[in-house]
């Protein structure tokens, strides 16, 4: 295909690129497909589906927890970022930081 871009106008040119973008997006599209179903295949050959392998659903590790709610141990903070409403709570009614450390 032989496409003589000197012979076209501005609006020609503008809708090729457009159209030469959605072709290279329905590409991409199409290979991650295809990988992924690879992917999957994979994984299934050794017993596992593609989410345990790459672990979905788990969230990083944000650190080991320092803190815990009396009330409630189940509720944790590592003392970073913002401090949990327990936290919070707990210091206005007079505990420090190494009560609630675990």
């Amino acid at each position: 295909m032989s496409i003589d871009l000197e012979k076209m106008a501005r609006e020609e040119l503008e809708t090729l690129i457009k159209d030469a973008q959605k072709a290279l997006k329905s590409v991409d599209a199409r290979r991650r497909a295809e990988a992924k179903r690879a992917a999957e295949k994979a994984a299934k050959e050794f017993g596992y589906s593609l989410d345990e392998v790459i672990g979905a659903g788990t969230k990083g590790s944000k650190g080991a927890p320092k803190y815990a709610n009396p009330a409630d141990p189940s509720q944790t903070w590592t003392g970073r970022g913002r401090k949990p409403n327990w936290v919070i709570d707990a210091l206005k009614n007079g505990s420090s930081l190494d009560d609630l450390s675990l």
